[in-house]
């Protein structure tokens, strides 16, 4: 089973402390193994299985989403040799923003910035995809221009998006009219253009954490009657279209598509979430993508909330997907370490870890100690807490 109890409301904990400068230390005992043989991931080959989550980080130049000098320092600095970052969420649309800070690549000047920090991901030897995002109803009419937020349909839900006044409730939503669904297609296929302009080796679908192809798959945020409503075959639909538009540009090796089965995060739920994950991932055998990425239920949004949960999903997913899989969600590195020796997972992904430890790969491999995060300067800032983190043996 995907579910569990006590999960936490969706809005993001903000937490106020020093930033910590002690080290955590790990397992001296502790010699990672799987974790540093290479794989295959479609056309690429990684040195290690030591990937980097999307993490919304909130630092692009504003106005304009534009990626700036932060953020190439930011991906420089968490790029190695044969290793794999996924980037943070990108909005493929105006309408598709609810976080302030948050990148895009619906202009020419955003797929510009983007180029500037693939440029550097490259240079260190490293790959990297983008994450084509759009957020649905977790947005406020601040962000997307006016517009009412879009979902699937109008369920309301206590969500907050970041504004310039902070994090704040949504916009009431609206549903998508079937004849506009075509257009949010295209918008997809349009970022995945402008990202292999700006330089990317692939593209993940954002379909998780309650964003808009999250909010079309579970039940509990659909409830249309047309052909994109009912039954999962339906449901689902929007996420195919949006993949078949999204490979059109790449070729299938190339995309990859992140879900997050069971998720509370931004106010989902799903009536019987095995069988709607499990439908998508036997569909999605049939394109050869280069990985499905999950989202453990023990994670929601930003938090950990079961401390112990087995890696659940990853595990009932990989009875029926016979691609290469990356799991995420509140891994150190033994358990890592044994979701790849059982062989339920390809790779692991790491989001709090390597937002702290730019070197994380290396940290790992020589079981050195580790740098602890600072939640407070997770969304938005400057480079406290974002590009000063040291590297092992340079101090701070």
């Amino acid at each position: 089973m995907f579910t569990q109890n006590a999960l936490i409301d969706s809005q993001p904990a903000v937490e106020t402390c020093a930033f910590p400068r002690t080290e955590e230390t790990t397992d001296a005992a502790f010699k990672p193994s799987y974790l540093f043989t290479p794989v295959e991931i479609g056309p690429y080959t990684l040195a290690h299985r030591v990937v980097m989550a999307p993490l919304t980080r909130l630092r692009s130049e504003t106005p304009g989403d534009v990626p700036g000098d932060l953020m190439v320092e930011y991906y420089g600095q968490r790029a190695s040799p044969g290793g794999f970052i996924v980037s943070e969420a990108t909005t493929i649309a105006v309408t598709g923003r609810g976080y302030l800070g948050a990148p895009g690549i619906y202009s020419d000047a955003q797929a510009a910035g983007w180029r500037r920090v693939t440029d550097a991901v490259h240079a260190k030897g490293g790959l990297i995809f983008i994450q084509l995002w759009h957020v649905g109803r977790a947005a406020h009419v601040e962000m997307t221009g006016g517009e009412a937020p879009v979902s699937a349909s109008a369920v309301p839900f206590e969500g907050v998006a970041f504004t310039k006044d902070g994090w704040v409730p949504v916009s009431p939503n609206r549903a998508l009219r079937t004849d506009e669904i075509p257009g949010v297609v295209e918008a997809y296929r349009l970022g995945a253009v402008r990202a292999k302009a700006a330089g990317f080796d692939g593209v993940e679908i954002h379909g998780g954490n309650g964003y808009l192809v999250d909010q079309f798959l579970q039940d509990g945020s659909n409830k249309r009657t047309d052909e994109y409503g009912g039954p999962i075959e339906h449901r689902a639909r929007f996420l195919f279209e949006v993949l078949d538009a999204v490979i059109s540009v790449w070729g299938a090796d190339r995309v990859a598509v992140r879900l997050s089965p069971a998720t509370r995060f931004n106010g989902m739920s799903d009536s019987n979430p095995e069988a709607t994950f499990g439908y998508v991932a036997k569909q999605l055998n049939r394109y050869g993508l280069a990985y499905l990425h999950i989202i453990e239920p023990r994670i929601n949004g930003n938090e950990e909330v079961s401390e112990g949960l087995a890696p659940v999903a990853t595990e009932h997913l990989r009875a029926i997907y016979t691609g290469k899989l990356i799991s995420a969600g509140g891994f150190h590195p033994d358990t890592a370490e044994e979701i790849l020796k059982i062989g339920n997972a390809d790779a692991v992904a790491f989001g709090r870890l390597f937002i702290a430890n730019p070197d994380l790969p290396e940290r790992l491999r020589l079981s050195l100690p580790l740098n602890p995060y600072d939640r407070s300067t997770f969304y938005g800032g400057d480079a406290h807490g974002y590009t000063d983190y040291p590297f092992y043996g340079k101090g701070s």
